[in-house]
Parts: structure tokens; C-alpha cells; sequence
């Protein structure tokens, strides 16, 4: 089991103890966004909290929500997600966890975990 706190909070993601990254992407057009919003986060809500990367159970899908965080010990926490577009283009969301080398670890498909707005 590898242990990691988060250390950083901003509106791109979070940053681990060992240098390791989560954040979210999706392949924009013209007039669409989706993405998983960190920005209500901050430091004092994983204060305490360790979480294990190294296995798929370190996050829970929340379908037409967002993602839940789950720590070895302790209170989950929710990351919403959102989008926008005009109901023409796409609406993928990835979860995307990068190692300290800025090297991609694993890619989850989380499109269906957004509220989406046209």
C-alpha cells in the first residue's frame, strides 16, 4: 500500500506528497467545456487524509454528480463535475492521475460522472 496526502489544491486538480498529480481532461471544441471542478477545494478538506493510488478504489464514480475520493481512513470527499455545450458535441470527461515525472499512470473515463448544462 503506497500512502500519499494531498498537498496542493487548484483549479486544475490535486498534487500528492509524492509528487503525484490528479486532475481532469477533455478534448475541447468549439463551444463545449467538461471538466472536474476542484475549485471549492482546499487544503482543509484532506487534512488527515491519506489515500492509496496504487489501486482503482481510490475514487468512486458518482453518475450525473461526480467523483467521490476515498481515503484509506476517514470522510470521502466529492469533486463535482460539469459541462457545457449546446447538445451538438461531446461530453467526455477523463480522469487522469500523472506520476511526479509528468508521465501519464492511468486514464478513467469519467463522462458519465457530470452534470451537464446546453
Amino acid at each position: 500500500m503506497n500512502k500519499v496526502k494531498v498537498i496542493n489544491v487548484d483549479q486544475y486538480g490535486l498534487t500528492f506528497d509524492d509528487g503525484t498529480k490528479l486532475s481532469s481532461t477533455h478534448r475541447q471544441d468549439c463551444c463545449e467545456s467538461h471538466e472536474l471542478t476542484f475549485d471549492d477545494l482546499t487544503l482543509n478538506d484532506f487534512e488527515t487524509l491519506e489515500f492509496d493510488l496504487s489501486n482503482d478504489n481510490f475514487f468512486k464514480k458518482i453518475p450525473e454528480y461526480g467523483i467521490e475520493l476515498i481515503p484509506i481512513t476517514g470522510y470521502s470527499v466529492k469533486i463535482p463535475g460539469h459541462g457545457y455545450n449546446n447538445g451538438y458535441y461531446g461530453t467526455n470527461i477523463d480522469l487522469v492521475l500523472i506520476d511526479k515525472d509528468d508521465c501519464i499512470i492511468k486514464i478513467y473515463d469519467v463522462s458519465e460522472c457530470q452534470i451537464i448544462e446546453e
